[in-house]
């Protein structure tokens, strides 16, 4: 998915890009902390996943084949009298093989991949990817250890807040995760322009009380949202 798709999906226009961009720049005004927002297509390749759905929906499709294989054979010897063996075999393979082709399509629309994709799985692979963006995005590394990730995963539905171990020092984990729960919430409603600049602006008001800016504070890193969408 290319980044003007994402975007589509996001429901996000340029100019509320650039109003969360405003956000993040305006957060970091009052803190020496920096604030890096990304969002992610998914966070992990759940074709496992929607391969062994589709082969569970074959196999139950198979099941309730078998009682009519009488009538598949009346139905061939209907049309030739001397239709092969074969005929009913290859009926069963090509059925299933449609089945799983059809449902591994329909698997892969997210609002079912979402239903099919065990919640422990979704949580892991989130927590990973996110940890993984922290580092890919820099935030790992400012001058203080104070950076913060506020990370999406649009598939997952799922937000992590992570902050360095200049921050988490002082700040409990706990606060960030209000945060991400609230701007979870507001994503699932739609608000997704708001919601950022929402959680944007309550991590940097708890970033000032705790990092006030100082008098030498350099932009260390992007304040645009960064799409990740491999």
């Amino acid at each position: 998915m290319n980044r003007k798709s994402f975007i589509k999906k996001l429901a996000l226009s340029e100019e509320a890009l650039e109003n969360i961009k405003k956000a993040v720049q305006n957060a970091e005004k009052n803190t020496s902390g920096e604030i890096v927002v990304a969002v992610a297509k998914e966070s992990s390749d759940y074709s496992f996943w929607e391969i062994l759905a589709s082969l569970i929906v074959s196999l139950i499709v198979f099941c309730v084949m078998i009682p009519f294989s009488g009538m598949i054979r009346n139905f061939y010897e209907s049309i030739n009298w001397q239709a092969p063996e074969w005929y009913l075999p290859a009926t069963y393979g090509f059925t299933i093989f449609l089945v799983v082709l059809v449902f591994f399509a329909f698997f892969n629309i997210p609002l079912f991949d979402r239903l099919i994709i065990p919640s422990f799985v979704k949580v892991k692979n989130v927590s990973d990817r996110a940890f993984r963006a922290f580092t890919e995005t820099g935030t790992y590394c400012t001058k203080d250890h104070t950076g913060i990730l506020i990370f999406v995963s649009f598939l997952e539905r799922q937000v992590r807040v992570i902050a360095d171990k200049g921050i988490s020092e002082k700040i409990s984990q706990d606060m960030w995760n209000l945060i991400a729960s609230g701007l979870t919430d507001e994503l699932k409603n739609g608000h997704n322009e708001e919601a950022f600049i929402d959680a944007i602006e309550k991590c940097g008001k708890l970033l000032s009380d705790f990092y006030p800016i100082k008098k030498d504070d350099v932009d260390e890193l992007s304040d645009g949202l960064v799409l990740i969408c491999d």
